[in-house]
């Protein structure tokens, strides 16, 4: 039987590009960019749905350390190539004041179909994540896991958040991205499956209907990777600095092998609704890491950074054989310090506060996003 030993793990992170100058999105980055980008790192960087987002991905990697320092690597030299061309990459989840009527759609026929099946839902699309695949070979159980690590999704959420702006304006939530998103169809929380082969009938019959092409067009917060025998998380923001990315990351790793451990003891966690779990989803694209979540153990909202201590509880065995103990942990460090949103929405407060125009202190926000992407120092 399949051990958490056994688990791979790989990362893949949208940015947005933006012109060095004056923070604004690059709508027609060169084409010379992004082939010096794959020179650099083979078909590990990519272009994404708009022109002026750019994908990194890590190989299959072993431990946390290993995609550590392939996310460091390509972020790089993204940032390097970029940096040639007058750009430079941020990793947030929106841009602070970009209009995305502005932006132009990757002339490429998969997006081409995609912009022409979604129409104006699909040009609101400035908007990146991050996925996390962890490789799990079986099926059955790759579905089994997925049902109950949904559950945690709305936590996981919570610590990545990075899109407080939209259009340059305050949105109120710490995560604006999945108001966008959620607008796609065939987003969200996964449907419930008994099994792979019951999963696998669904999208048969959608493709059968001509509805989709393939299982790429599932855009739920979880899914079975269409392309590898992985479960990959898409729920959540990308991190502006690395090390929080990572932290989530192998929080994800953990809460699944803790799962696995549980279901080895004849045990597993309690599958509740979607529509209980989708309360705790809108709380944290709400309120993020700085709310409060729903204990549906104990039936009332709790402090997340209450809910944090009990994950790291229930993961600390896992996370001290997987050799990702500190990087767990560090978890208590996005806390502390705020997740993007929080310190993207302070930075703009401060500046306003200086005397900063609306326009300017928007700017000092792209600016830290930055320095902060490149900002490859491990917090404590």
């Amino acid at each position: 039987m399949i051990g958490a030993s056994d688990f791979t793990i790989g990362i893949e992170e949208e940015h947005l590009l933006v012109e060095a100058g004056s923070g604004a999105l690059a709508v027609e980055p060169p084409d010379a960019m992004l082939g010096e980008c794959e020179a650099l790192a083979g078909g590990q960087i990519n272009p994404e749905f708009l022109k002026c987002q750019i994908e990194v991905s890590t190989k299959v990697c072993g431990n946390l350390t290993e995609a550590r320092a392939d996310l460091v690597r390509l972020r790089q030299a993204v940032a390097d190539v970029a940096g040639r061309h007058g750009l430079a990459p941020i990793a947030a989840s929106t841009h602070p004041f970009a209009r995305w009527s502005e932006q132009r759609h990757t002339e490429k026929e998969r997006y081409d179909r995609l912009a022409k099946d979604l129409a104006g839902v699909a040009r609101r699309l400035i908007i990146c994540g991050m996925h996390v695949h962890v490789g799990i070979p079986d099926e059955d159980l790759r579905i089994d896991l997925m049902n109950q690590v949904s559950y945690f999704l709305p936590h996981l959420l919570a610590l990545s958040t990075s899109s407080p702006f939209w259009q340059g304006e305050e949105s109120g939530l710490q995560s604006y991205r999945l108001s966008v998103f959620d607008s796609l169809p065939r987003t969200g929380l996964p449907e419930r499956f008994e099994s792979w082969g019951e999963y696998q009938r669904m999208v048969n019959r959608l493709m059968q209907a001509g509805l989709i092409e393939d299982a790429t067009k599932l855009w739920w917060d979880i899914r079975p990777s269409a392309r590898y025998p992985t479960l990959e998380m898409r729920i959540t923001d990308v991190c502006t600095r690395l090390d929080d990315g990572i932290s989530v990351a192998a929080l994800y790793l953990c809460l699944l092998a803790a799962l696995l451990r549980l279901k080895q003891k004849n045990q597993r966690w309690r599958v509740y609704a979607n529509t209980l779990i989708d309360e705790n989803r809108w709380l944290a694209q709400r309120y993020g890491a700085a709310g409060r979540l729903v204990d549906f153990g104990k039936g009332k909202a709790v402090p997340y950074a209450d809910l944090l201590e009990e994950l790291l509880e229930l993961t600390h065995d896992e996370a001290k054989a997987l050799g990702c103990q500190a990087e767990v942990e560090r978890a208590r460090g996005i806390l502390k310090r705020g997740t993007s949103a929080q310190r993207q929405l302070q930075v703009y407060r401060d500046a306003l506060h200086a005397g900063m125009d609306k326009p300017a202190a928007l700017k000092a926000v792209v600016d830290w996003l930055i320095a902060e992407t490149v900002n490859f120092a491990i917090p404590q």
